[in-house]
């Protein structure tokens, strides 16, 4: 379980470097490839991971490693620049710092969003698929240990993790903005080696419907402190069993920037509306 005055002294070091307050509800996590959007942001500040006290810092390619207060148009929002993962040696209670932490700086809306890849036959890779329930499959629970009572309750209910009301207004912007949003399950793994066909196989039997080494225990996190959360997954690649092709980090950083351009158009869209 996370520390809570770990925590703690993170946010209030972001607090005393930050300009002016920033009076952010919203945060925003990127996933691999998926840095671009917030480099055309108005940035109000920015802290290197390694700065901040006991935070990780990432060792993923195209992971910034920085923590941005930012504005969407008018709207002030957090954005965590990559993140931490299982496989990079981080412990489930690391790789949730940066989600703890933004909760302990007002956050009360999460966007989480990551790189997959799709197990459904009917989807394709470059699309968007909206988070409508996961399956933890890591074997790691950010929960596990003394249960810290100020964040939440000891048995958080997970019976809707991500929230109705922003898979709507997402769903309702993407048509809007004439973007194929499809929605689906999403499994998470501890990595880093990428699927078998026999794995894929599985986790299609399970119900998922795309596979990725992020989000469930940030969501886990999230929801037991509270926070309201929308997920979105770029489909990089497609995992059929029966004539698998090789893929790389390359090719999914690749197909997650050449998918960017729709993502950041409906990150704003939500933003505006949230």
């Amino acid at each position: 379980m996370q520390n809570i005055e770990k925590v703690q002294k993170a946010a209030d070091f972001i607090r005393a470097g930050l300009p002016a307050p920033h009076a952010a509800r919203i945060a925003v996590v990127l996933g691999t490839g998926l840095g671009a959007w917030a480099d055309g942001l108005a940035e109000v500040a920015s802290f290197d991971y390694a700065a901040i006290p006991g935070f990780p810092c990432s060792t993923v390619q195209s992971h910034a490693g920085k923590l941005t207060a930012a504005l969407v148009g008018e709207v002030p929002v957090w954005v965590q620049r990559g993140r931490f993962h299982l496989y990079e040696g981080w412990s489930p209670a690391e790789v949730c710092m940066g989600v703890r932490t933004l909760a302990a700086l007002g956050v009360s809306r999460l966007i989480i969003t990551n790189a997959a890849g799709a197990l459904n036959p009917q989807f394709d890779a470059g699309g968007l698929m909206l988070i409508t329930d996961h399956i933890n499959f890591t074997g790691a629970n950010p929960l596990i240990g003394p249960n810290q009572d100020a964040w939440g309750e000891r048995f958080p209910d997970m019976s809707r993790i991500y929230d109705a009301g922003l898979r709507d207004l997402a769903l309702e912007r993407a048509r809007e903005l004439g973007i194929r949003l499809e929605r689906g399950v999403y499994i998470g793994v501890s990595g880093p080696n990428l699927e078998s066909p026999a794995e894929t196989r599985a986790f299609r039997l399970l119900g998922a419907d795309a596979v990725g080494m992020s989000t469930v225990l940030e969501v886990i996190a999230a929801r037991h402190m509270g926070l309201a959360v929308l997920g979105i997954s770029c489909l990089t690649n497609k995992n059929l069993p029966d004539c698998m092709g090789e893929t790389s980090l390359a090719d999914v950083i690749a197909q997650a920037e050449a998918a960017a351009g729709r993502l950041s158009r409906l990150l704003g869209a939500v933003i505006a509306s949230a």
